[in-house]
């Protein structure tokens, strides 16, 4: 599927890939200042994934799928590689990348998400998003009150309110609710991994101290498959970890890709 993306900075050989991967319910909108400010050394590319923002809808919503997306993407931008960062959904899509198509990720970042199955917390936030009467409310803030009545955290409320648009006289979602609930299992799972199958590049997990993304039970399969990977807490974070410590999350970034050989 062609993806809608955004783009900062051009591509030179002294200025290589990174694309951003945004998690569910996000868009490509969730790494706007931190793509401006890793456009100065990098080209920068910034997809909606499917069946989120201005990207294509497609009863599809699984790994593989999402991957072969991320590859039409490189193709399209003439990238024989580039450097995946992916948050929460986005690292298991950037984590999936890498082990299929080792050859053509430089270097793998994964933000707060091990490469494991998670337990399905999303009902309150479909069953709030889909209370919404997108043909009755006549702004931002009437969809924010019934948000608010299945929903306590307004961080929250703020985020996925970013997925409501204006269209003609009506409101809409920019989200594909009906297969994003359907596919949690999918989403919140990871697919099997063949046996002896690793990513053998550099790889950095980046994870928040508030966060309980990523546990100390998850160190495991993190090396398993991913050997050379390193583990980099950012104190004060939590599961949006780029978004609670900016400062910190970004200086991580820096490091690990300065040291990648070109």
């Amino acid at each position: 599927m062609k993806l809608h993306f955004r783009e900062y900075g051009t591509y030179t050989g002294d200025r290589p890939s990174l694309v951003l991967l945004h998690g569910l319910l996000g868009s490509a909108a969730n790494w706007h200042s931190l793509a401006r400010a890793l456009a100065v050394d990098y080209h920068v590319v910034v997809p909606d994934l499917r069946n989120h923002g201005r990207s294509g809808h497609n009863d599809r919503m699984d790994y593989p799928a999402l991957g072969d997306d991320v590859a039409e993407l490189m193709e399209e931008h003439g990238l024989d590689s580039a450097m995946l960062v992916g948050h929460s959904m986005g690292g298991k899509v950037a984590m999936w990348f890498a082990l299929e198509r080792p050859g053509q990720v430089d270097a793998l970042v994964v933000v707060d998400i091990a490469p494991v199955s998670y337990a399905h917390g999303f009902g309150d936030i479909f069953q709030a998003l889909q209370a919404v009467d997108l043909d009755r409310i006549a702004n931002r803030g009437e969809a924010q009150a019934t948000l608010a009545r299945y929903l306590d955290d307004g961080e929250l409320r703020q985020y996925l309110l970013q997925n409501l648009v204006r269209k003609g006289d009506s409101w809409a979602w920019r989200l594909n609710l009906e297969v994003l609930a359907e596919e949690m299992d999918a989403i919140v799972g990871f697919p099997p991994v063949a046996a002896g199958k690793v990513y053998p590049g550099p790889a950095l997990f980046v994870y928040g101290t508030e966060s309980n993304y990523l546990q100390t039970a998850y160190h495991q399969p993190i090396r398993a498959l991913f050997p050379y990977a390193r583990l980099r807490a950012i104190a004060g974070a939590g599961h949006w970890v780029y978004t609670d410590q900016p400062s910190s999350f970004q200086a991580a970034l820096s490091v690990f890709l300065a040291a990648i050989p070109d």
